[in-house]
């Protein structure tokens, strides 16, 4: 499976309708779910908690979690499901994550690390990966970071996403963390250069085509987090750029197929603010962009969004040859 361009796994971005959407914009970037917790998906309703549309592959399953037998378990069910990967979180630094013994803060814990990934890999023959970070609070030495992907190596990890950030576990919020430590990209790639044979796998602070053409001359894929979701069609120049796919469609098109996604999804139930929310970004860059922003925000963003506007926003659009344009009077109901 090719990780040259992924999404990184976002909590309350990249939920099923966000990668069905993402999907209709790109056909080989890999995707990933938000984190899911191990304990929630042995406690919970599993087919709400992991069931995908089969048009969001390829496609793969992160999850949260310090018990070896709950992970696996929840690496077997991942397979099951017809995911494409199973991911480990062992960087996010919230400390709600913290509390539950799991995310960046067991970057202190290489053995129990080791001990969950043995067991997951032994409960799935998908391939298992980690996404760590290049260090926590004030130990950020390479000589650690090194250790502690050496360990995970030597049980068979192949693939580690890192995050070219240390983690603050105890003074930062999760937001923080995305901005406030410095981004050190040479740390990530000084470990491919001693991890030869590992798929490394660059993240942090990536949001142009260059960037990601830079990086993959010195590692082997790239993530991308917010970029993608505040601007999702730059995985349309993605698939231009890297994939050499011209087959890419208009925003335009990307809109006129997700309709009936909607209207399906809606007859089971959802609403419509929880799908359309995640295409606020989809003219981000353009003339207009502000007035679509405007119009999904007051008609399809709010929890009561009249049903039938859904068969009207297309009226709402005008293309030009290039890009889509809006002006004022259109986006008036």
């Amino acid at each position: 499976m090719q990780r040259k361009v992924s999404v990184a796994p976002m909590m309350d971005c990249t939920d099923r309708h966000e990668r069905y959407f993402l999907r209709l914009i790109s056909k080989n970037t890999l995707l990933y779910t938000e984190m899911i917790v191990s304990e929630a998906i042995d406690r919970g309703d599993k087919k709400k908690l992991l069931a995908f549309n089969i048009n969001e592959k390829p496609l793969a399953l992160q999850l949260g979690g310090s018990s070896p037998k709950l992970l696996a378990n929840a690496a077997k069910l991942g397979e099951d499901f017809g995911y494409d990967e199973i991911n480990l979180n062992l960087g996010c630094p919230s400390k709600k994550v913290q509390k539950n013994k799991f995310g960046a803060c067991l970057m202190k814990e290489p053995n129990i690390v080791a001990d969950c990934l043995s067991n997951m890999q032994s409960a799935t023959k998908l391939p298992v990966t980690v996404k760590t970070r290049i260090g926590y609070d004030d130990v950020e030495d390479y000589e650690n970071l090194f250790n502690f992907i050496n360990t995970l190596k030597k049980i068979g990890i192949k693939t580690f996403i890192v995050h070219a950030r240390k983690a603050i576990l105890q003074k930062f919020t999760p937001k923080q963390n995305l901005n406030i430590p410095p981004l050190k990209y040479d740390v990530v790639y000084k470990l491919k250069e001693d991890f030869k044979d590992e798929e490394i796998i660059i993240n942090g602070g990536i949001t142009s085509i260059e960037q990601i053409k830079e990086h993959l001359t010195k590692v082997d894929g790239t993530m991308i987090g917010r970029a993608a979701y505040h601007s999702p069609y730059f995985l349309a120049d993605v698939e231009k750029e890297i994939f050499k796919n011209e087959n890419v469609p208009t925003r335009q098109e990307v809109i006129e197929k997700l309709i009936p996604y909607v209207k399906e999804e809606i007859k089971k139930g959802t609403r419509m603010n929880q799908i359309m929310r995640h295409t606020l970004g989809l003219f981000y860059g353009q003339t207009g962009s502000n007035f679509w922003k405007r119009y999904l925000s007051e008609n399809m963003c709010v929890r009561d969004a009249d049903v039938k506007k859904i068969d009207h926003i297309m009226d709402k659009i005008k293309i030009d040859r290039k890009v889509s344009l809006y002006n004022k009077d259109q986006l008036k109901l």
